[in-house]
Formats: C-alpha cells, structure tokens, sequence
C-alpha cells in the first residue's frame, strides 16, 4: 500500500462540521460518524497543487480554461467511457446547489418534484424551500434490499414537473442496473419529465458493480438530463466547493446558466479549480486503494454486526463509504433507538429518520476511517443492546 489509510488524523478545531457535535445538539463526547465527509487527507497530488498555488500567493477571480475542461472530460471517458462537451458544462459550488439552481430554472412555485425515499435529505429540503410540491416514490425494501416500485414511479411522474435521481443511491447503496435506469428514463420521457442526475457517488462503487451514466442509457436520455458530479466524495475535497453539472439540451443548459446567475453566484472557487484538475488527473491510484480499504472497512462492519449484534443488519452496499443500518429488529421507537446511540455507544450517527419515508428504525454509519476508529465505534454500538 502505499497511501496510509489507517493514520488518525485529529480534526478538532478545523473547522469540521463533522466534529463540533456541541453545536448541532449532540453532547461533546460522542464520535462523530455521520456527514459524509472522509477522515483521510486528500491524496498527495492534490495537496502539493494546494500548496504550490498557496505559494504563488494571488487569489484572483477564477475561470476554468481548457487545461481544466481537458483533465474533468479525459476522467468521464476513462473511468465511464461518457464523452462530455466544454459548452454543457456550468460549475456550480456544490451537488446541492445546483438541485436548488435545477428546481428554480425548469419548474414554477407549487410544481411537484419527484424523489425517492429514503433518500439525502437535501433532495427534500430543496423542494421545500423552493415551495414546490414534494412528491415520493418510496424504494422497496425486501429481504434486505432495496428495489424502484415502477407502477407508483409512473403514477408520481404524471403529477411532476421534475425527477431528481440518486445513482449511486444515498443513504441505502444501491448502483442502479442498465435495465432500471432505462425504465426510470423512458417513464421520463414519455410524460416528458426533466431528471437531474445526482451521480456524485459514481466513483465510489464496490466490484462487481458498476455506475451507469443515466444520460448515456439510450440516445434520448441526454436531451432530458442534467448530470451532476463533484470530486468531493471521491477525493474529501466538499469543502473547497465545486461541482460540474453537465446539461447536453441547448436550451435546458441556457435556462439553467441564467437562474444561476439569477442566483447572485459567480465565477467558480479558484482552490476548488486547481484540486479537481489535480485529482483527475493524478487520483486514481490513490483512488484505487482508497475502494479497496473502503471495501474493507464495509466487510469489517458486516461481519462485526454478523458475530456481535445481529439484530442490526447492515444492507449490502454496492456503492458509497456509507453504510445504511436496519436496526428495527431492537424494537425500539425511532427516537428511542437515537438516544440509545447518542447516550450509550456514545456516537453521532445519522437518523435514519431524516431520510423520508421509509427511514425510522434505520441508522446511516461512516466507515470511512481509519480500521482502528471503525472497530472502536462498533464496539460501542453494541452497548445500545446492553
């Protein structure tokens, strides 16, 4: 190996939201193992263009030029074999404001938009804000997997003005199959349903998986789509604020670059420029280990749980360094089980509760960390059966 996964690194007073639970309501002793954020250093190539640039010492008003637009577009056609064009390109600072952006450019006050439960809180929180009407198309979960229901997927879309898509899926780890994805898309198509595609996971994916591009399922997904992707997951870069939204429909781009700029936002974040380049295109060896301590710390979990606590049931993650907890066989009230978490093992998880329907009873855990702060936080957890 040779990045170290299994250093600790102390992250008090860095300004992490991660770890200042005094501030979110949570008492000061719990470990933090919730917002989806890694406790691993971005990898080397990042860090030294960081600092060359800290060095240099201007920091200007940005733009991305063509060395940019090169290294974003030679990923996608690597890694995904998806072929992007500069002119559907707009930077946004992060997935979640471009939902905002998406929402507010194809859709009017009272609209419905489509989302599927339980799913990133975020996606709800958009369209409440936004004042449009929030409809859902719960997931299935059967024999400890989840599934798209098709027949109400088809009865919502009648009623919404836009779908916004999780693939991979946040928080229960599916990677959506070709044949998924296709229904989903030629449901949208028919009634004429925009979909923004939050692919923000699409590096993150555990063998024999792996991500599908929606807008590249069939020829006629790409004039529907908005794509989002980011660096941030796959490298721990969310705090330098920066995602690139692709969007092939000439006018669906230009209505969505005008709300943009409707929305007082500028040019994009200059550090966030120079990591995104440098990631793409030097990260992937780090990558490559990185999945694969990932895929570690996952069978650590499961087995953990297996041995130690089996009334938790992890759901088998296809994607994402997160793993999704079904704890309804401990019969406790939702808000029972969250006390037991933050008051007994002492650790901050994250209610399943805030993920919509279908997510009481469940918890979302981080196991991106170092072995040694995973294995001490399940031990924890198992007090909450004590």
């Amino acid at each position: 190996m040779n990045y170290d996964f299994n250093k600790v690194t102390d992250r008090q007073n860095t300004y992490s939201i991660k770890y200042d639970p005094a501030a979110r309501g949570k008492p000061a002793d719990v470990h933090p193992m919730w917002v989806a954020d890694m406790d691993f250093p971005a990898p080397p190539c990042v860090t030294e263009a960081l600092a060359q640039y800290a060095r240099f010492g201007i920091f200007g008003y940005s733009e991305p030029d063509a060395a940019y637009f090169n290294a974003v577009q030679s990923w996608f056609a690597r890694r995904f074999h998806w072929q992007v064009q500069r002119e559907w390109l707009t930077i946004t600072p992060g997935v979640v404001t471009a939902i905002f952006i998406a929402i507010r450019a194809l859709t009017r006050k009272g609209d419905g938009v489509l989302i599927q439960q339980p799913v990133y809180y975020p996606f709800e929180g958009a369209v409440h804000h936004t004042k449009r009407t929030l409809l859902v198309n719960p997931l299935r979960y059967e024999n400890g997997r989840y599934s798209i229901n098709f027949k109400d997927f088809e009865e919502k879309i009648k009623q919404a003005k836009l779908f916004i898509l999780c693939s991979p899926h946040n928080p229960v780890g599916r990677v959506w199959t070709q044949d998924e994805l296709v229904q989903m898309g030629e449901i949208c198509l028919k009634y004429n349903v925009p979909v923004f595609a939050d692919e923000i996971w699409q590096d993150l994916i555990y063998a024999p998986h792996r991500h599908r591009t929606f807008a590249m399922q069939k020829p006629a997904f790409g004039d529907i789509t908005l794509t989002a992707t980011a660096p941030s997951k796959t490298f721990n870069l969310a705090g330098l604020q920066l995602s690139n939204v692709f969007i092939a429909n000439e006018k669906m781009c230009e209505k969505y670059r005008q709300t943009y700029l409707a929305s007082g936002l500028g040019q994009p974040a200059l550090m966030g420029l120079v990591s995104c380049k440098a990631a793409y295109e030097h990260g992937a060896p780090w990558l490559e280990e990185l999945l694969n301590y990932l895929a570690g710390n996952m069978a650590l979990t499961h087995e953990y749980l297996r041995v130690n606590i089996p009334k938790i049931k992890p759901v088998q993650a296809e994607a994402t360094y997160l793993a999704w907890l079904d704890c309804t066989a401990l019969n406790m009230t939702p808000q029972a089980l969250d006390d037991a978490i933050t008051n007994k093992a002492k650790l901050w998880l994250s209610d399943g509760r805030i993920f919509g329907e279908g997510g009481a009873g469940f918890a979302r855990i981080n196991v991106a960390c170092p072995r040694s702060v995973l294995q001490e936080s399940l031990c924890k957890l198992e007090r909450i059966t004590q």
